[in-house]
């Protein structure tokens, strides 16, 4: 019987720097989700990979001084490079594909002629805004601020011959695709992509450059290379030999049954994509999944902003397979969650060492200590003992993959918790060393309440397989667990471990951890990189053009006091500031600063701002204002400083 299949990818992550957590992160939750599926029987295949090409890698390699290829082989190939680092986390990726592939590029140049000759890709005149980083096209109104929507950066100018795909065409079936199925998740994201990109209208989209030349060459028309999301979007299909001779396994595994990708690019996967397999003819993905961020003191983490945390230095100390749990068991898969070295060594010390750890090191050593390793065959049950932690345990199957299904992680390790708990209560309820005390008459009983403590530990090894694969097994083994018990199957199934079953005691999987002394470490560490990786800080040049004394005192420059600060809903990049200005109504300005400042910091300080300026609508809010910040670039992303004013200077004081 031929077995189901299950396409799962992770994005094709930018090599403009090494990967940081927040990549992890999807990694390994799309790894969990590809084990999980094989061991439930599903013939897998698991894809991630690079995204190489575009202008901000050819402008980071000629600061290098080092060719595109040569910069992004480093950083994708070298030593701590990305295939490193997924191989240190255990990464179980049947393949890893780079845009810059042979096979790749030519299934591009190929999709995109096939595009071109649909009549849905025309030649054009681009004139509009653009964020390097994002690699994302903008017209005025799009912009939050005059800054670009996504990331909150500043944007270029942008006026070049370029080539556009009929996006506008595919606006009503992708309204359908979102509304009406459950092709997006969580449903959240389906709202704010209908109602900040589809029903404000969609626009044709900028699918080629002449501004740079590294990318994949527009064969038809020199000088021209496919821009970034055609040549990105494609690899899900490229990689399966979609137009190449490199597989052979597109109509196999096409289309994917998953795509997990950030927050951040959920409009690409979920508007551009669908719209673009509609112009081929292409069957589209079942799912996108759009994950939150992993956030550092309340922002998100990029590698520009230098507020990044490095796997490989938690992986060496903490334990892959205790990196790869935390990730997944503190943070709901669909939503934002705040990372802290706090609360991953307390993660570690009560779920893996109190809870997992010493569940398995006192039932082994119990096993060792009384019946010699090997239980007896001659068993006594209780069931008013033994019923509550037995159903649960019998049940713990059905739970678990109700919540794997969903991609609710955390909810399947918490429902796997749950029956650990109870196991190590049970210890307490039954108290083995008093039995011990008497094994002729309670050594039948004794020996059973093992056997209960080892079978939670059987199935819930199994169970946690996905997530921690290395322990899991080492859990399966010092229990005696064999093949046949160790199975999908047999998880649901009491009773499949064999009665004399025989135990080999290990060394302890978890070792708590000393918090105050892991945190003074840490710091220091952090302490010594800041001194050797001081940031490579830009301003902006000078302008040249004067202007008149006049033009400048248009300008009504005012010292307002925040009175209130919060998070714009559904926005990631705005804040909205209640101010008093001086003249006795509030004043309500609105300003794409949220990566830098926590609202409440902001509560009571004394900013300048711009008050003159007509009102603007954002997000469906108006502002009537400006805030002036303070503006540089650090390894290459720009950072914004709110203008501090003295506590002393009044509301409505004028500027001059």
């Amino acid at each position: 019987m031929e077995r189901k299949r299950f396409y799962i990818t992770t994005p094709i992550y930018y090599p403009s720097d090494k990967l940081h957590i927040g990549h992890t992160y999807c990694t390994v939750a799309t790894d969990a989700m590809a084990r999980y599926k094989r061991l439930c029987g599903y013939d897998v295949l698991f894809l991630t990979g690079t995204d190489e090409h575009g202008q901000k890698i050819e402008d980071k390699a000629k600061e290098a001084g080092v060719s595109p290829k040569e910069f992004v082989d480093r950083i994708v190939e070298g030593p701590q490079g990305v295939k490193d680092l997924w191989k240190l986390m255990n990464i179980s990726n049947d393949r890893f594909i780079r845009t810059t592939d042979d096979y790749h590029v030519a299934s591009i140049q190929k999709i995109f002629k096939k595009m071109y000759e649909n009549g849905d890709i025309y030649k054009g005149k681009y004139v509009g805004k653009y964020c390097k980083p994002c690699e994302s096209f903008w017209t005025e109104s799009q912009l939050v601020d005059g800054k670009c929507p996504d990331c909150g950066r500043e944007v270029q100018d942008a006026e070049e011959e370029a080539y556009f795909f009929r996006l506008s065409k595919y606006a009503d079936r992708i309204q359908h695709l979102l509304e009406d199925t459950d092709f997006l998740e969580p449903r959240s994201r389906v709202n704010e992509m209908v109602n900040n990109f589809i029903k404000p209208g969609l626009e044709d989209l900028c699918v080629s450059r002449t501004s740079f030349t590294w990318g994949v060459p527009v064969d038809f028309d020199p000088g021209h290379v496919v821009y970034v999301w055609v040549d990105a979007l494609f690899n899900y299909t490229t990689a399966l030999g979609f137009l190449n001779d490199k597989y052979d396994d597109y109509e196999k595994f096409w289309p994917a049954d998953v795509h997990f990708v950030g927050k951040e690019i959920v409009r690409f996967h979920s508007i551009i994509w669908p719209a673009m397999l509609m112009s081929m003819g292409m069957p589209l993905p079942k799912k996108v999944f759009g994950h939150g961020w992993l956030l550092l003191d309340g922002g998100k983490m990029s590698k520009s902003k230098g507020n990044v945390v490095d796997p490989y230095l938690l992986a060496q100390r903490f334990g892959v397979d205790a990196l790869r749990f935390f990730l997944l068991r503190t943070f709901p898969f669909g939503s934002d969650g705040n990372f802290s070295n706090e609360a991953l060594i307390n993660t570690i010390n009560v779920d893996l060492a109190n809870d997992l750890g010493n569940l398995l090191s006192r039932t082994v050593s119990m096993v060792g200590k009384y019946f010699g390793g090997t239980l007896p065959t001659e068993q006594v049950e209780d069931a008013e003992k033994d019923k509550e932690l037995v159903e649960l345990a019998s049940t713990l199957r059905t739970r678990y993959e109700e919540q794997m299904e969903k991609f609710a992680f955390q909810n399947a390790l918490s429902e796997i918790f749950k029956v650990i708990d109870r196991a190590n209560k049970y210890i307490d309820e039954n108290a083995p060393w008093v039995l011990a005390k008497d094994m002729e008459a309670n050594g039948a009983r004794l020996a059973r309440v093992m056997y209960n403590l080892l079978e939670v530990l059987r199935i819930a090894g199994i169970l946690l397989t996905p997530f921690i694969p290395d322990s899991a097994a080492e859990v399966l083994k010092q229990i005696g667990a064999c093949e046949a018990c160790s199975t999908w199957e047999s998880a649901g199934v009491w009773g499949s471990l064999p009665a004399d079953v025989t135990v080999t005691r290990g060394e302890n999987l978890f070792p708590r951890i000393d918090m105050e002394k892991e945190l003074a470490a840490l710091e220091e560490i952090a302490a010594q990189a800041k001194k050797t990786a001081l940031p490579a800080v830009e301003l902006e040049p000078q302008l040249t053009e004067k202007v008149d004394f006049d033009t400048f005192c248009k300008s009504d420059f005012r010292a307002v006091k925040v009175k209130a600060c919060e998070n714009v809903k559904k926005s990631n990049k705005l804040l909205k500031f209640t101010l008093d200005d001086g003249t006795g109504t509030d004043r309500q300005i609105l300003s794409g600063i949220a990566a830098f400042y926590k609202p409440e910091e902001l509560v009571g300080k004394t900013l300048m701002a711009i008050v003159n300026l007509p009102p603007r609508k954002m997000m469906g809010q108006e502002s009537n204002g400006m805030l002036i910040s303070a503006v540089h670039t650090e390894h290459g992303e720009e950072r914004l400083n709110l203008l501090m004013l003295d506590d002393k200077i009044p509301a409505g004081a004028k500027m001059c």
